[in-house]
């Protein structure tokens, strides 16, 4: 079990719907101000964690609105007060130097709660389009390992000199430094070997896509049996999940089922999204083991029944390793009430009655 207890974050939705983007009971929208609001919500719902995924374009459909990351968690971090904001990047998109930068300033305003996720890119168009290419999978992750190398450095206040194959860095030095503590924190996505690598090298945390206990239990096993840099704190975990909670098992599966038909709606865009996705992330491939609602496996994990079951299941996961669950709701305001209200206190009494 890990040594902390469990926390709960929530994704942001900056780009709408997790599940189905044509729900009448949750019409798309990905504007600031429904993600203003639902972030100050979830923090006083007590949530712990936000995490802003990072898009440039509308990764579904190029024509729908899509949140701008980094400019909305800098708002956020001026205007929450507890609640932790993780905000992705794509190393494409920003050198080093300047995203370490945009980093610690947003580290300063948030007092001590920001971190980094770090996403070696799936969606090609958003790369390609922009004239920056879109390299194999294994270079992303040699060009990401360099990349995050020369932010972890800038973030710690040290002078850098690098010398690589991507950048070079001639006594670099970031100021003013971190007062809150070494760095922010480092998440990490990704399953291949490279991304496993990676994360034993360069991560705090190691995010996990949603799919069943066992699959998890043996990712953890494999990466916490990877040597870390000397001195590094060991390595924690995260796992994205959609849930689904209700009164009874009967209703959470018919709500499951409503949801499904809800995203058979979308079929067309999915296909044509398809095509865009680099098949060789282990994120696709694993997705195409059994059918799912949600992002980055969504109901994989099998967050699916009455209160007490799905209670029962993410102390499971929590006594394999898990310690931050980043959870997609549909209704996303009202489910993520539910799930603070209902399920979080059964998972502490579950641990620690």
């Amino acid at each position: 079990m890990s040594a902390k207890p469990p926390r709960f974050g929530i994704w942001a939705l900056v780009h709408g719907s997790r599940a189905a983007l044509q729900d009448p009971a949750e019409p798309y929208d990905a504007s600031w101000g429904r993600n203003q609001t639902l972030v100050l919500e979830a923090e006083r719902l007590g949530y712990d964690s936000v995490l802003v995924a990072q898009h440039t374009v509308n990764p579904h459909d190029a024509s729908l609105d899509q949140l701008e990351a980094w400019t909305a968690s800098a708002a956020l971090a001026a205007l929450t007060s507890r609640i932790e904001i993780i905000t992705a990047i794509k190393p494409y998109l920003y050198h080093p130097v300047v995203l370490a930068k945009m980093a610690q300033q947003i580290e300063h305003i948030s007092g001590g709660r920001f971190a980094i996720n770090l996403v070696n890119a799936w969606n090609r168009p958003e790369l390609e389009r922009a004239g920056i290419g879109f390299p194999e999978h294994d270079e992303r992750y040699v060009y990401g390992r360099e990349w995050i190398s020369v932010v972890d450095a800038l973030l710690r206040g040290e002078v850098v000199n690098h010398r690589g194959d991507n950048f070079h860095i001639d006594g670099y030095q970031l100021r003013p430094a971190d007062p809150f503590r070494a760095r922010p924190r480092i998440y990490v996505g990704g399953e291949s070997e490279p991304a496993r690598a990676l994360v034993a090298a360069h991560g705090d945390v190691w995010f996990i896509n949603g799919q069943p206990h066992d699959d998890v239990a043996r990712l953890i096993a494999d990466v916490s049996a990877r040597p870390r840099p000397v001195g590094q704190d060991a390595l924690r975990f995260g796992l994205s999940a959609f849930v689904i909670a209700r009164e009874t098992q009967a209703q959470a599966e018919a709500h499951l089922e409503h949801l499904f038909a809800l995203a058979e709606l979308d079929k067309p865009l999915r296909e044509r999204q398809k095509a865009n996705i680099d098949p060789n992330v282990v994120m696709i491939q694993t997705f195409a083991q059994s059918p799912r609602v949600g992002s980055n496996g969504g109901t994989a994990a099998r967050l699916v029944g009455d209160y007490d079951t799905v209670a029962r299941r993410i102390a499971d996961f929590h006594r394999a390793g898990i310690e931050l669950f980043m959870l997609q709701f549909q209704p996303f305001e009202a489910d993520m009430q539910r799930f603070a209200e209902e399920v979080a206190p059964r998972v502490r009494r579950l641990l620690f009655a």
